[in-house]
């Protein structure tokens, strides 16, 4: 019997996970990355790792490629402990698609700085994606894409041919 529950129980707590309303799920996945975010911008990084599932996988334009994994991404993030400094950031327009144990969030940030002559400057403008799975009757997120709102290229690129 107790075999037998061990092999219910996860299933039972993925369909509740996946059977909750499309806003209970945007209002927890937001939550979670908006908890994430208040550390990032405290210097604390370990809010990104607690949300992050161990396949996770990673994208931003300051990469050369993708990163894979938990424990890569661990690397990647330690040398910003302490080093970042966001006073407030906006999290413009946060959409969440769900579909059975899959949350796809995607939202415009800007972070915010407060200047040595007291006025607030825009310090970061993002475009962001993450992929959250329920997993274990919680959301983890399993892709992250970060990139820059209209950037400033140095060189105009375009695929189109003339």
């Amino acid at each position: 019997m107790r075999t037998l529950m061990l092999l219910i129980l996860p299933a039972l707590v993925a369909t509740s996970c996946a059977s909750a309303s499309q806003e209970d799920v945007a209002a927890t996945v937001i939550a979670l990355e908006r908890g994430a975010l208040d550390r990032w911008g405290k210097g604390d990084p370990q809010g990104y790792i607690e949300i992050y599932a161990p396949e996770l996988t990673y994208f931003d334009p300051v990469q050369e490629k993708r990163i894979d994994g938990l424990d890569a991404m661990k690397k990647m993030i330690a040398p910003y402990t302490g080093k970042i400094r966001v006073d407030r950031f906006d999290m413009i327009d946060p959409k969440v698609q769900h579909y059975r144990d899959i949350a796809v969030l995607t939202f415009n940030l800007l972070s915010h700085r407060t200047q040595p002559d007291g006025t607030d400057a825009i310090v970061a403008r993002w475009n962001a994606t993450a992929v959250y799975r329920a997993t274990q009757g919680t959301w983890k997120s399993i892709h992250v894409h970060w990139s820059y709102i209209k950037p400033e290229l140095k060189t105009p690129v375009s695929e189109a041919v003339s």
